[in-house]
């Protein structure tokens, strides 16, 4: 009588126990399926993703350029550096037909040296050095409003120190190299970039 018991008592818990049992093996599986899944790595975050005003007050999409080399230029009216505007058209058109693109970004931040609209920024910029190359709406290169774009571009090379601070844009979208003011567009060492990353042209 009590082997019958024990056995009858054996019986009512083996499904709870079979259910127990199934638990943890679905728990360890569901543990080791997490631990061994392979993380998924995130894009980085990449120039030709991103957005800007035009000079005309359109959103232009930087993909427009994806595949480029990109030269990005913070120009200003009324800089000591303000002639290399002359430069800069003089090394778009020598390199335009060649996977090349540069872009001006006007920006008021440095001695207050682009105080105009967008509308006289335009034509100062047409009827004193004859620019052609793409122009953008005033920005904030750095501090408080910096622009997605420059946020972009100083993240592993710094905040630009002065007007016609130059960023050298690779086709992966990834910043090349950053040059300051001093270097112009006829330099060598300018050139000699664009050139590297446009394949040793």
């Amino acid at each position: 009588m009590t082997k019958l018991s024990t056995l009858a008592g054996n019986g009512d818990k083996t499904p709870a126990l079979r259910h127990l049992t199934n638990m943890l093996i679905l728990a360890m599986v569901a543990s080791l399926a997490v631990s061994t899944a392979k993380p998924v790595k995130e894009k980085p975050m990449n120039f030709f993703s991103l957005k800007a005003e035009t000079i005309d007050g359109a959103e232009q999409p930087l993909s427009a350029y994806k595949g480029k080399v990109v030269l990005v230029v913070n120009t200003a009216s009324e800089c000591g550096f303000t002639p290399q505007y002359a430069g800069l058209e003089k090394l778009w058109k020598d390199y335009k037909g060649k996977d090349f693109v540069l872009l001006g970004f006007p920006s008021n931040d440095f001695g207050g040296q682009e105080p105009g609209t967008a509308a006289e920024i335009k034509k100062f910029c047409s009827v004193k050095f004859g620019v052609t190359f793409p122009l953008f709406a005033k920005v904030k290169t750095k501090g408080e409003g910096q622009s997605d774009v420059y946020k972009f571009l100083a993240a592993k090379h710094g905040e630009p120190k002065w007007n016609f601070h130059k960023y050298l844009v690779g086709k992966d979208g990834q910043v090349i190299n950053a040059f300051p003011s001093k270097v112009t567009p006829e330099s060598d060492e300018l050139r000699g970039a664009i050139n590297a990353a446009l394949g040793g042209m």
